[in-house]
């Protein structure tokens, strides 16, 4: 998948570049990990030495306040980042804790249609809390080798 260019991404919502922001944005789309803004700053500050921790929040803040990211929450005290802002669902693996994008435009659409007459969304997200294939897989065979 090609990524895309920072600098466009940036002039396409209205965000003044910067070698920060290019550096964040860049790292959110090569890290489809969904990464916590402390994820995003230890991977990125031996890079740019001039980079704190508040840059970061706030070039967060900036980019989701903007629609160039989103901030997924998943759980009540769990803030992630993502650059894909197309309408996609995120399940998390309760085993491993690994975050997985999934499309459901569909499931947005119609709960887009149940709105009530006037109301105006904001925000939707759509979170799934589950067991992924691998770590199914893997008590899979833990029972069988054990039965």
């Amino acid at each position: 998948m090609e990524l895309p260019d920072p600098d466009a991404v940036l002039a396409a919502h209205g965000i003044r570049p910067s070698r920060q922001r290019r550096a964040i944005l860049k790292f959110l789309a090569e890290h489809p990990c969904h990464p916590t803004a402390e994820d995003v700053y230890q991977a990125l500050y031996g890079k740019i030495r001039t980079l704190s921790r508040t840059t970061v929040y706030n070039t967060l803040r900036l980019l989701c306040a903007k629609g160039a990211a989103q901030m997924v929450t998943l759980e009540e005290n769990e803030m992630r980042f993502d650059a894909c802002v197309r309408p996609h669902g995120h399940f998390k693996c309760s085993v491993c804790g690994k975050i997985y994008d999934f499309p459901c435009a569909p499931l947005f659409e119609e709960a887009e249609k149940k709105l009530p007459p006037g109301f105006i969304r904001r925000e939707m997200q759509f979170y799934v809390l589950g067991i992924c294939g691998s770590c199914n897989a893997a008590r899979q065979r833990s029972r069988r080798a054990s039965a």
